[in-house]
């Protein structure tokens, strides 16, 4: 079929296939809630996204600003899939179900049925979105759940209370993000860097709860980072362990007096302590103070925080390079950065 063809077929079944640079194809999607897209729903434009995509041809879902109040779910075969928002501060992808809610049988439905957005794909982008569960204080409820591996996010925002990041397997790359809660915020067996994000703290709780698997080198790594208070009364720790072998590192990263002098805790179970790996390296700020942390967590030397990089985290097996597969797209101009924005805590 010529490719003009191609291309009025896809109008008519709300896809648009556009030859890129460097021979890459790439079928565009628009999701628009005031009806001037093809889609009023970001699930309506996942649900159709093809399953033939690539390297070289990703399925781009262009999100335009709103809020889409929606469960979303990116399925399994949907690999190579791009979610794209103009503006963090006016696209929000949300939903509000928390722990305690009644299910259908009555019964609490349980932290894991929470999740406003699940990622369940591999090769997954997104950029310049809010992904928030609004519930709010009320028990653990999830605004994302991170199940694909080798997801990137550059200028997200992430808001929640309890739970808010699920990172159940696999691995991710954040940057330039914002991530707001209060109690295990960030939580789960994945692995993760966080390069050049903000983590606000709503109120007292843990940032990190990592269940990372005994056999894996590393769990979340933040570099170069900020941790906020909400108010002048939170305080939080780094993290504790929810599973024994727990490893959390923090590299060059600016601590608010929100950080306890302490900053980590064995979660009631002092055998935890000869177990997780929880690591600092050149924290500043009034929440870092290496003489009154924990004395069995960790100060790196020069030498070992150089050797914790995006690529020795990050790369496993198949060498995979998330800044690279940032380098591909064009520039998406966004007026917020979402590093620098507090809208994401009002929930």
């Amino acid at each position: 079929m010529p490719l003009s063809c191609v291309w009025c077929a896809g109008l008519a079944t709300g896809m648009l296939l556009f030859g890129a640079r460097n021979g890459r194809a790439e079928t565009t999607l628009v999701v628009a809630a005031d009806g001037s897209g093809q889609f009023r729903s970001v699930q309506a434009a996942i649900d159709p996204a093809p399953q033939n995509t690539g390297p070289d041809n990703w399925c781009v879902i262009r999100i335009k600003p709103g809020v889409y109040k929606e469960l979303i779910y990116v399925q399994r075969e949907k690999n190579f899939v791009r979610l794209v928002g103009e503006d963090p501060e006016k696209t929000e992808l949300t939903y509000g179900l928390h722990a305690n809610l009644p299910g259908a049988d009555g019964k609490p439905i349980g932290t894991f049925r929470t999740p406003s957005t699940v990622i369940d794909a591999d090769n997954f982008v997104a950029e310049n979105l809010t992904f928030q569960n609004s519930a709010g204080p009320k028990g653990q409820a999830l605004a994302v759940r991170l199940d694909g591996d080798r997801l990137v996010f550059s200028n997200c925002r992430f808001a929640g209370w309890q739970d808010t990041i699920f990172c159940d397997r696999g691995r991710q790359y954040f940057t330039n993000c914002f991530v707001a809660g209060a109690v295990d915020f960030i939580f789960g067996a994945a692995t993760e860097f966080y390069d050049h994000c903000r983590i606000d703290c709503l109120g007292n709780g843990y940032i990190t709860a990592a269940s990372t698997p005994a056999g894996h080198p590393f769990g979340y790594v933040f570099s170069h980072c900020q941790i906020t208070g909400a108010n002048p009364g939170v305080k939080t720790y780094l993290g504790r362990p929810w599973r024994a072998f727990a490893s959390v590192t923090f590299l060059n990263t600016e601590m608010s007096g929100a950080v306890r002098p302490v900053g980590w805790n064995n979660w009631q179970d002092p055998a935890r302590e000869k177990t997780a790996r929880y690591a600092e390296f050149n924290s500043r700020g009034p929440g870092a103070d290496p003489q009154a942390r924990a004395p069995w967590a960790r100060q790196l030397t020069a030498q070992e925080a150089r050797a914790v990089t995006v690529e020795k985290v990050l790369g496993g097996a198949d060498g995979w390079n998330p800044q690279a597969v940032l380098a591909q797209f064009p520039p998406v101009i966004s007026p917020a950065r979402a590093t620098k924005s507090l809208s994401a805590t009002n929930l």
